[in-house]
């Protein structure tokens, strides 16, 4: 680990306190006196924590989150797909339309044959080929070092002295892993979106459903299935979160969480297995193309977010459970 991050990490808990007692002074209504002590009593005698501590935690755990070197480098990576296959498809096709009009199915292959007719497609083309493995990487890595990562470098225990206490931490960090969710999508989106303007051209688009819908619905669309990609990342973030309570390395955490995905991903390629498939986290993650149907086909849609719901609240509950009974001596 590097004398940046060790240092950063050192400064998490008392960030944290700043960030509430910024909040506080900015908004004298809600606390129009200091408090003398970090951790308020009721008239029982049970701490207090105003909900401000939640969000300045929460801005800590992201700003840290978004400031590693690690982060950004996946981030980049993420960004760098759809340039690559933007201009792959540039090169294979040259000026022409190259089979535009082959196939109308849901998977990536039939959105690649679209790009060159309408540079939107490269949106869809891009999340379906980063859904797979880049994207669900990326969130193991970060949901994997959520806890474990603290605990390896010596700073975990400084803060639980925060007035948040476990509980609000481990939200903080989950709900800044889903937030890098969203943004690592959109990074993948907006990159897609900008390199499929540049090389192709944009207008009106034909849905699966061989309908045609107006640019604006498109990117609607567009919009719509980076949110429904998000979250399908929630489970897998849930489940990596749990993970990183189990150990004190960051880097064992990280890779038994990418070590699960790559599992799971291969047990739903196993025909023999069907039994167990519609289970699987990754199952039901390509029904985002049904978001391109006219009308849109929900059915594996809601199977989808329910499953992700049900993967966040069994393993959610799990590290919660594990990590309010953890021993915490690093």
């Amino acid at each position: 680990m590097s004398r940046a991050e060790r240092a950063e990490r050192a400064e998490r808990a008392e960030g944290a306190e700043r960030d509430g007692h910024a909040e506080a002074e900015a908004a004298p209504e809600a606390a129009p006196r200091a408090v003398p002590e970090a951790a308020p009593r009721d008239e029982g005698g049970l701490r207090r924590v105003n909900p401000l501590w939640s969000l300045g935690l929460f801005r800590s755990e992201l700003a840290v989150t978004l400031r590693r070197w690690r982060t950004l480098a996946l981030l980049g990576v993420l960004a760098a797909v759809p340039v690559l296959v933007g201009i792959a498809v540039k090169i294979e096709t040259g000026d022409g339309p190259a089979g535009g009009q082959r196939g109308g199915g849901g998977e990536g292959p039939a959105f690649m044959a679209q790009i060159t007719n309408n540079g939107l497609f490269l949106v869809f083309t891009a999340l379906a080929a980063t859904l797979p493995f880049f994207l669900p990487m990326a969130v193991g890595v970060v949901a994997g070092d959520a806890v474990a990562g603290e605990a390896n470098s010596g700073t975990l225990r400084y803060l639980l002295v925060a007035p948040a206490g476990r509980t609000r931490l481990l939200l903080a960090k989950y709900a800044a892993t889903v937030t890098f969710c969203l943004l690592a999508t959109l990074v993948v989106a907006v990159s897609a979106l900008a390199v499929g303007a540049l090389l192709f051209p944009l207008g009106d688009l034909t849905t699966i459903s061989g309908t045609r819908v107006s640019f604006a619905d498109g990117l609607g669309r567009a919009l719509l299935i980076s949110l429904a990609v998000t979250a399908s990342l929630l489970g897998l973030a849930a489940l990596g979160m749990f993970v990183s309570t189990l150990t004190d390395s960051g880097i064992a955490a990280m890779a038994t969480t990418v070590g699960l995905l790559i599992t799971v991903q291969i047990l739903d390629q196993i025909p023999q297995l069907h039994a167990i498939q519609p289970y699987l986290f990754s199952h039901y993650w390509l029904s985002f193309a049904d978001l391109m149907r006219d009308p849109v086909y929900w059915e594996e849609l809601r199977r989808n977010l329910g499953l992700q719901a049900v993967y966040v609240a069994v393993f959610g509950s799990a590290a919660w459970a594990r990590f309010t009974a953890k021993d915490v001596t690093a």
